[in-house]
């Protein structure tokens, strides 16, 4: 009897060891937040016109991180781009091109980020804006969670149309609070009731928290503007578009002329068409103040994590979901292939493997994090490599665990970052890859269901820009070199290394 008692304390104690082994995870979103952060800065940040920015938490975050110095997003525009980090598989797999298309409808029945440890016994608690919201994602993907989701109660009434961005005095946000400080205080009572268990040993948590801004419209306190004074905010430097560029390659940003203030200039959104400077400086300025409440709200979630004791055994990940034009080639919002579009946030920090902060310089994707998730809450689990036809798999990757690049920063990894956008009702697919040096696209054809593969016999543009920072033609891909004579060998092994796919782009260990 006695052997029977102690056998039954040493099986209790070994799975509580075991669950306290796994890490929880905090799972931080934000929404067309550009890498315009203080620890991105460096010869590859968004633009080289800006202000000193404002972002001590994220940074905070950065330095015990491992800080993804060149992630790319799979598609440049919100429901795509989450659909395929949230499922670890790209746009031609999870065939969700645009805002209205559900994954699980028309790719297949995908194990998602949250679902993943749900079925692994973690709690999966998600508010704010983490999937697409609405019919992209059978509103907020249910099956992911294991209690009802959670959305800002005030979000429709800050986000009308009628203005681009609003500095909100504090007389009107304490009576009518801003809904993405609706959002961190919901992560933070979440937190506190979670924390009990977490810390016991009885259940782990995953604890998914999405913001809203900076996207359109920037709404934020007046009082952030005192980050960003008017003096320090200038016009860009290339507000032209690319010299050579096939007019498929450009946007008309409906979005941003969707608003009421906008549309009232008469502005176009055509190719070199522009708004007024005045428009463009108010523009900025209220992007990276909003930026800067975003960073606000994180950190009082990341504060809260601390007071709890639970920061020492919780994987914190955070990314925005692509990045954002801000009048560099008089551009704006995201819907294209640009560096400065495919070009986001992300940073990961798993206590004990990067307290004292990780920076990587290497091409790393958004479909990643999965893998990189599942590895480092140490469940004893990794995901296999998706074959090319895993409509019916339900749980691979099509991206690569990024712990190798904690241990070995300047690990040699994938040769080529991938990214794609459509055109004209998804008739026409522009696909880009990211080298270290360049950035090449080809826009082609494309064949919609069933087989959903482009024509690389049909072209319809081409473009290439060179990202080498020992190269005078660098120029913040503002000319288009595909029929530079000097740069033909180059397209030509660049055509070859995107039409071969990201399989072919891995790092040489897989």
């Amino acid at each position: 009897m006695q052997n029977f008692a102690f056998c039954t304390i040493f099986v209790f104690s070994c799975l509580i060891i075991g669950l306290n082994a796994r890490k929880n995870v905090l799972f931080l979103v934000s929404d067309d937040m550009r890498p315009e952060l203080t620890s991105f800065y460096g010869p590859d940040f968004p633009s080289p016109i800006h202000p000193p920015m404002h972002s001590p938490n994220l940074d905070r975050l950065a330095s015990s991180s491992l800080l993804l110095k060149h992630a790319y997003v799979q598609q440049a525009v919100c429901s795509p781009s989450r659909t395929s980090l949230l499922t670890g598989r790209r746009p031609d797999t999870t065939h969700v091109y645009d805002l209205v298309k559900y994954f699980r409808k028309v790719g297949g029945n995908f194990t998602t980020i949250p679902q993943f440890f749900k079925m692994n016994g973690y709690k999966s608690i998600g508010m704010g804006k983490i999937f697409h919201p609405g019919v992209a994602s059978a509103f907020d993907d249910p099956i992911s969670w294991t209690q009802a989701y959670y959305h800002a109660p005030n979000l429709g009434y800050w986000d009308a149309k009628e203005k681009s961005w609003i500095a909100v005095p504090e007389d009107q946000w304490k009576k009518r609070p801003l809904p993405d400080a609706q959002i961190a205080d919901r992560a933070i009572s979440t937190l506190k009731s979670v924390a009990e268990d977490a810390k016991s040993g009885k259940q782990n948590f995953f604890v998914a928290v999405g913001f809203h801004k900076p996207h359109l419209p920037f709404v934020f306190p007046e009082s952030m503007l005192v980050n960003y004074p008017e003096s320090a905010i200038a016009l860009p430097d290339n507000a032209y578009a690319p010299d050579g560029m096939p007019p498929v390659a450009w946007s008309n940003y409906e979005e941003l002329l969707s608003y009421k203030d906008i549309a009232a200039l008469h502005a176009t959104g055509k190719i070199n068409s522009s708004l007024p400077n005045s428009v463009v400086l108010d523009l900025r300025r209220a992007y990276y103040s909003a930026l800067s409440w975003t960073d606000f709200q994180l950190g009082r979630v990341l504060d809260e994590l601390e007071s709890l004791g639970l920061a020492n055994n919780t994987i914190v990940s955070f990314w925005g979901d692509h990045g954002w034009q801000l009048g560099e080639h008089g551009e704006w919002c995201k819907h294209t292939n640009f560096e400065i579009a495919t070009h986001a946030p992300m940073m990961i920090r798993i206590p004990g493997l990067t307290d004292n902060g990780v920076v990587t310089e290497q091409l790393t994707e958004y479909v990643d994090l999965f893998p990189t998730l599942v590895e480092a809450a140490e469940l004893g689990l990794k995901l296999d490599l998706c074959p090319e036809d895993s409509k019916n798999i339900q749980l691979c990757t099509e991206g690569e665990s990024l712990i190798p690049l904690i241990k070995e920063p300047t690990k040699p990894w994938k040769s080529a970052a991938f990214s794609q956008y459509p055109r004209d009702g998804s008739r026409i697919m522009g696909y880009t890859i990211r080298t270290r040096d360049y950035r090449y696209t080809e826009w082609a054809e494309f064949s919609g269901p069933p087989k959903y593969k482009p024509n690389w016999d049909n072209l319809v543009g081409r473009e290439l820009y060179n990202h080498d920072h020992t190269s005078p033609d660098i120029l913040e891909e503002n000319k288009n070199l595909v029929f530079d004579p000097k740069y033909q060998t180059i397209v030509k092994t660049l055509s070859k290394q995107l039409r071969a796919g990201w399989r072919n782009a891995l790092p040489p260990s897989s």
